[in-house]
């Protein structure tokens, strides 16, 4: 037999190595900026375009590359972090592999420029596919300009699986917040397409926090510290009463490296349990500083997680220390409920005394010894009450009820002002007698002719709404109601810049809209079946769906907008609906389009037939 096992090719080797390092834009961002941090780099500054598939460049200040070193960092498993095995458990640096350079320049096209400080000239390399085009001295600054185009030119497969623009720009945002966040020592800066994304002067964790996620965090941000022989526990968690009911803001850094870790996740929510509200994450900036032996971060190819060697201490710790952080600052209750916080003494005047208040009186004065004396004869004034006229209309309207002792008693009368539902042409209202029952309050359960139907309340509502919000987007004939005064809510950057892409959209489901500015959105007019306390509600729904997945189309992002405003509208699971709640909601899902499935094609409801009830008592 033939032998059939033999080497891969190096060029080949090298573009499935970078399946697993380079997945999307957002993977070379975040090794060129690791790179660039290594290198002792203290101003980075990020370029991109067209979502990184056209250009992602990094340009560093650090201390540069000589020729040798150049050439020699994109070959495979090349690196200055470690030279045995054993260094692998005493990592202090982000990359350490050797293969991230290598992986990128296999399946793109990369242009590096780099000098060391002590020499004239730097070096210039060309690199397309592996293939080393030039190498040559050229003139530039101290530090790196690595630029990476055409990612997956050579793969068009790869290429074809990347996602739209918006939503490939989110995820390298993403990567550009946990490297600036776990080094706000660092100056950084970010351009798409020519336009300043980020500009994050080099200042404390603090200011770095509020720098990227706008002003308004500054007051929903409580201090977290605790130091013991197991870990250093640095950063902030946010207050409760900012939670959001979608995934917060939520970054673990071990040793300033950026972590996906469930089980100290679990941590911090058990130090929130019972201050957050219902069905709300915790959001949280914590930096742990932990002995690099400790742990094993070459588990992962991303290196975003971590295996600890005594993860339930670290659990403990943190738990704890997230306790105690809440309540020395009144966030969480106290045992004395009867308490009231408000009433401390400030720390201020904890030594000093109260002095007691003097009050004078002057005990001659006379109120009265300026008043003249009443003229003799004179009589004192009276006082003439009007006639009262018509005082029998008083008691119009009101009824006359015979007690059981015979005498009468009279109670006003309350008239039927209005339906909860307006009446409408060809609609059947509920009679005294309603023909649905709620089942749980999750169940609405109706008859019919072969037997009997159940609906998820919640899913035939999303049902509704959503063929109507898609109704009213396309024929752009939405009802608003107008605000008396304006709604002001604050996003991030990035947020808000999302929410203005689809205002038009927002705006035919009956939002109008106000100023936009730095941070804010400004809403004057919310649609009729909503209400205003449900607006933020909404909006934060709409940013977390869109998060991952922003469509570019038209006709994609206006699905995706209905999908979100019904899910986050329709009535939920343990709702008590009335009975004409319960009829309308049933003749509103048999009118839709598809009645049967929920926008997310889950079912909405199922029937029973009289066979199988007879079935069940056999």
């Amino acid at each position: 037999m033939a032998d059939i096992i033999k080497l891969l090719p190096d060029h080949v080797a090298n573009q499935i190595a970078a399946g697993e390092v380079v997945q999307r834009p957002a993977s070379v961002v975040k090794e060129l900026l690791e790179n660039a941090i290594d290198a002792g780099a203290t101003s980075i500054k990020l370029i991109v375009k067209d979502a990184g598939k056209t250009l992602i460049q990094i340009i560093d200040n650090g201390k540069g590359m000589s020729e040798t070193d150049a050439r020699m960092s994109f070959e495979r498993h090349a690196t200055s972090k470690i030279t045995s095995a054993a260094d692998l458990f005493n990592l202090n640096t982000k990359g350490f592999r050797g293969e991230a350079l290598a992986s990128i320049a296999a399946v793109a096209h990369v242009d590096l420029k780099t000098r060391v400080q002590d020499q004239e000239v730097g070096t210039h390399i060309e690199i397309e596919g592996s293939r080393i085009i030039t190498q040559e001295p050229c003139a530039t600054l101290t530090g790196t300009s690595l630029a990476v185009k055409n990612l997956f030119f050579n793969i068009p497969a790869r290429r074809n699986f990347l996602k739209s623009n918006n939503v490939e720009l989110r995820h390298i945002i993403d990567e550009f917040h946990r490297v600036a966040l776990a080094h706000p020592q660092i100056q950084f800066a970010m351009f798409h397409n020519e336009g300043e994304v980020f500009q994050l002067p080099s200042g404390n964790l603090k200011q770095r926090i509020v720098g990227i996620f706008g002003g308004k965090t500054k007051e929903k941000l409580v201090p977290v510290t605790e130091e013991t022989d197991i870990v250093t526990i640095q950063g902030f968690v946010v207050k409760p009463e900012f939670s959001k009911k979608t995934r917060g803001d939520q970054f673990f850094f071990v040793n300033d490296r950026f972590i996906k870790n469930p089980y100290l996740n679990h941590a911090v929510s058990a130090a929130f349990e019972g201050l957050l509200p219902d069905r709300a994450r915790a959001s949280y900036f914590l930096y742990l500083t932990v002995d690099p032996s400790t742990i094993d971060i070459n588990i992962h190819p991303t290196k975003t997680e971590i295996k600890f060697d005594d993860e339930h201490s670290l659990y403990a710790i943190l738990r704890s220390t997230i306790k105690h952080s809440l309540g020395q600052f009144n966030i969480a209750p106290v045992l004395d409920f009867d308490r009231d916080a408000n009433l401390d003494t400030p720390y201020s005047y904890k030594d000093k005394y109260a002095h007691t208040p003097k009050v004078e009186v002057d005990r001659n004065f006379n109120p009265f010894e300026n008043v003249p004396p009443p003229k003799k004869g004179a009589s004192m004034p009276t006082y003439t009450k009007p006639p009262v006229e018509g005082w029998e209309h008083m008691y119009e309207g009101l009824k006359t009820v015979p007690s059981e002792g015979g005498s009468n008693v009279t109670y006003e009368s309350e008239e039927v002002t209005g339906d909860l539902f307006q009446k409408e042409a060809g609609y059947a209202f509920a009679k005294a007698e309603s023909s649905t029952y709620q089942l749980n309050n999750k169940y609405i359960i109706s008859t019919i002719k072969s037997g009997m139907v159940i609906i998820d309340q919640h899913r035939a509502h999303q049902r509704i709404l959503y063929e109507e919000l898609l109704r009213n987007i396309t024929v752009k004939e939405s009802v608003s109601q107008q605000l008396l005064f304006p709604l002001v809510l604050n996003y991030t950057s990035s947020e808000l810049g999302l929410l203005v892409q689809l205002k038009e959209g927002l705006e035919n489901t009956g939002f109008v809209f106000g100023k936009v500015a730095n941070e804010t959105l400004e809403i004057t007019g919310i649609p009729t079946s909503l209400s205003e306390s449900e607006v933020p509600i909404v909006m934060e729904q709409l940013l977390s769906d869109l998060e991952n997945e922003v469509p570019d189309t038209g006709f994609s992002q206006t699905d995706t907008l209905a999908k979100s405003m019904a899910k986050s509208m329709a009535v939920k699971a343990g709702e008590t609906l009335d009975g004409v709640s319960r009829e309308h909601l049933v003749n509103s899902l048999f009118a839709c389009k598809e009645p049967s499935v929920s926008p997310d094609n889950r079912t909405t409801f199922i029937t029973m037939n009289a066979e199988e009830l007879d079935r069940k008592f056999k």
